[in-house]
């Protein structure tokens, strides 16, 4: 008779905690986000996802691996679409100079296809000071805050935006108060972000959420 354990879709880790799926358990990833003060929970049932973060989001990983071994990676992003999860369904997506020639037609499918939130990493450890951001944002964020039912300035995109080349807290802010997610955020035409951030910033913010394929580099 075949045993189903319970799968944890919406297990909702404490804050200052992650919930990692086991595959991760030797992760350079891992490593990182120990380091970086963040504790981890293992757990093996987590569904599709890699990791459940304290905000109430969990995090998909397609690595530079997924993408350059053909349409695999497609299948399993569909099933984590799918899931009756609660969370906010982040996608991490390994941009690198091996997969970089594939990463609009990525972006394309998790953004536009699945309606999805995507955020590009350079690898594992890029990765971790993403994720760390995100759980030590939540921690630190004002307490009046959390009473707030608007969420404008929720801890997960705050952390994103200040991830961007040339966005400091200041700048986030800013951002945050005109573009309530990062879907919005992400589809801003240049001509919205200047008037905010002035046009250096307002170029890297562009181009990190469109990042060109180079093929042939």
């Amino acid at each position: 008779m075949e045993h189903k354990a319970p799968v944890l879709l919406n297990a909702v880790p404490p804050y200052g905690h992650v919930i990692a799926s086991e595959k991760w358990r030797n992760s350079s990833l891992i490593q990182s986000l120990k380091g970086g003060g963040v504790k981890i929970l293992f757990e093996n049932e987590l569904g599709v996802a890699d990791f459940h973060l304290p905000n109430k989001s969990c995090i998909l990983y397609v690595s530079e691996c997924d993408i350059i071994a053909g349409n695999g990676y497609k299948r399993k992003l569909v099933r984590y679409r799918n899931t009756s999860s609660s969370f906010q369904e982040l996608v991490l997506v390994e941009n690198t100079r091996l997969s970089e020639q594939y990463f609009s037609a990525v972006q394309k499918f998790v953004v536009f296809d699945l309606g999805l939130t995507l955020l590009p990493v350079s690898g594992q450890t890029e990765a971790s000071q993403l994720i760390a951001q995100i759980v030590h944002g939540e921690d630190r964020e004002n307490p009046f805050r959390r009473r707030s039912s608007s969420r404008l300035l929720d801890p997960l995109v705050l952390a994103v935006v200040q991830h961007v080349p040339g966005v400091g807290r200041v700048k986030a802010l800013a951002l945050l108060q005109q573009f309530s997610s990062i879907q919005q955020l992400c589809n801003a035409p240049l001509d919205e972000l200047e008037p905010i951030v002035g046009q250096a910033a307002a170029q890297q913010i562009h181009s990190f959420f469109h990042k060109p394929t180079t093929a042939g580099n």
